[in-house]
């Protein structure tokens, strides 16, 4: 099979993206640039991702992102074989930005385009750098996901444990926000928790030895709160312990939830494919969780696989080769498909 291009264009929330990958499927592919800028200080007065001010930064950025993208590359337009932007999920607003974007230049180019769903994009995102066959296991945590999927194959994935509240990265962001750490909460988060006491706060550890593979983070939210209260005078020392403890508390369910999923992933599959582990998400660039995943992963005879961090957060590289494999797979998309804000990876 010869060596596909892929444009890979990422709007759907607070990154404006632009990424050049070239490979053929099932193999490891190249990121030729990968072109990512954030939006913090647009949005950090807010504390949050306010969506009307992400889609008016992606129309004023895109773009230049996309020619920074292409002449990092040294790519011209020739020399791509399609088009692949970000159709869904995410704030709308941003995702229709990317799209008619990609769809304007397929029109002016003539290059196929390839819609992408943006957890796919994740799940996908390992197999660009390292070898990951399928089928394997995947846990998948960002600002608005947390997801357990066993991944069959190409567009082939089974939904085994999602959160039934708030997300894991939403629950970082709301912590930091109510210890006044900044935003993004993520790496805010693990940032103070360095300098802390994890033993110091009793925090919940919701749904932990439930049956099942299910997450909940709004009642941890909800202790921090509730240690907090109103006041806003709380020493540094005291920030510290508290964020060091809500990721302990994190990374005890995950480790925990992950582990049942990965027990019953080993007794469907059996070991004789190998047994593999992924993390992806822009949550999965925090140390202590990566930390804790690989030693429950090597406990169960599972290799852990997770992408650079720089392929964990929002990137225009994963939807690059996310379309690459689906181009390969299925071809291309009709330009009327349409943008959305909902968009379940596994039916």
């Amino acid at each position: 099979m010869p060596v596909l291009r892929i444009l890979g264009i990422e709007t759907s929330c607070d990154e404006t993206a632009a990424a050049l990958v070239e490979g053929t499927p099932g193999g490891k592919g190249r990121t030729l640039s990968n072109i990512v800028l954030s939006q913090l200080k647009e949005h950090a007065p807010y504390g949050g991702v306010v969506p009307e001010i992400a889609a008016r930064a992606h129309v004023e950025a895109l773009d230049r992102i996309i020619d920074e993208a292409m002449r990092k590359a040294d790519i011209t337009w020739n020399a791509i074989d399609a088009i692949a932007a970000t159709a869904g999920p995410g704030l709308v607003g941003g995702v229709m930005v990317g799209l008619m974007t990609a769809k304007g230049l397929c029109v002016a180019t003539g290059k196929p385009l390839i819609a992408v769903n943006h957890l796919e994009g994740h799940a996908l995102s390992p197999r660009l750098v390292l070898d990951c066959p399928f089928p394997y296991l995947l846990l998948l945590v960002s600002g608005g996901h947390t997801q357990l999927l066993a991944v069959e194959g190409l567009g082939r994935y089974r939904l085994m444990g999602t959160t039934i509240d708030d997300a894991v990265g939403e629950a970082f962001d709301k912590t930091a926000k109510l210890l006044g750490l900044g935003f993004p909460g993520g790496p805010a988060v693990e940032r103070a928790a360095r300098n802390g006491d994890a033993s110091r706060f009793r925090l919940p550890r919701p749904l932990i030895d439930r049956e099942g593979f299910d997450f909940s983070f709004s009642g941890l939210k909800t202790a921090v709160r509730n240690h907090v209260g109103e006041d806003e005078a709380w020493p540094r020392e005291a920030r510290a312990d508290m964020a060091a403890s809500f990721q302990q508390a994190v990374i005890d369910v995950l480790s925990a939830r992950a582990g049942k999923a990965m027990d019953d992933f080993a007794r469907r599959k059996g070991a004789a494919a190998g047994l593999r582990f992924v993390i992806a998400g822009g949550v999965a660039a925090n140390a202590g969780i990566r930390a804790s995943l690989e030693k429950a992963a090597g406990e169960r005879g599972f290799t852990l696989l997770a992408p650079p961090p720089a392929l964990c957060t929002d990137n225009g590289a994963m939807i690059a080769w996310a379309g690459l494999e689906r181009f390969a797979m299925h071809g291309a998309d009709d330009l009327i498909v349409a943008a959305r804000a909902r968009w379940p990876l596994a039916s």
